[in-house]
């Protein structure tokens, strides 16, 4: 399988809310834009997503819309996050659209947050040389209660670069 991203378009947001409001993958993902379910406040939060992000990608899988993955936030405290159709889940399209987002974007340090129970999420993570620094809890809207969370980084101190083909 191609994995490729590009950036993304106006008709890529109804193929993101769709993926983005499926119970499963949101019970997984545990946190997420709580205030968009409709897809008018969805649309109005991509385009808040866009034009504040220093990079907003479509992940694409053989040429279809297999999710997304984003860097925003101010520099020197960037987080990178992604997600990806639950179709393509545990076939390496995560991983391959991290991998490709960190090669597009050098700059480091680079955060990133999950639940703890999110297995996928935390190998895919690691795969692309993210390191646990601490664990937090956090209001989990997906769930409706506090959950733990694994904070990681990608680049240590003074923002040295780290390998992201761990």
């Amino acid at each position: 399988m191609e994995i490729a991203l590009r950036a993304v378009r106006d008709s890529d947001v109804p193929v993101f809310h769709r993926q983005m409001t499926d119970p499963e993958a949101v019970r997984m993902a545990a946190f997420g834009p709580e205030e968009c379910t409709g897809p008018e406040a969805f649309a109005a939060y991509w385009r808040r997503l866009r034009a504040g992000c220093a990079v907003s990608r479509t992940v694409l899988a053989d040429g279809t819309v297999a999710g997304n993955a984003v860097v925003y936030g101010e520099a020197g405290e960037r987080e990178v996050s992604y997600w990806i159709d639950r179709a393509y889940w545990g076939r390496g399209v995560a991983t391959a659209a991290l991998r490709a987002l960190l090669a597009e974007v050098p700059e480091r340090p680079l955060y990133a947050r999950a639940a703890a129970d999110n297995t996928g999420s935390l190998r895919v993570l690691a795969k692309c040389g993210f390191r646990e620094t601490a664990r937090a809890r956090g209001y989990a809207n997906a769930r409706g209660r506090e959950i733990e969370e694994v904070v990681l980084v990608l680049g240590g101190a003074g923002g040295r670069p780290e390998s992201a083909a761990s």
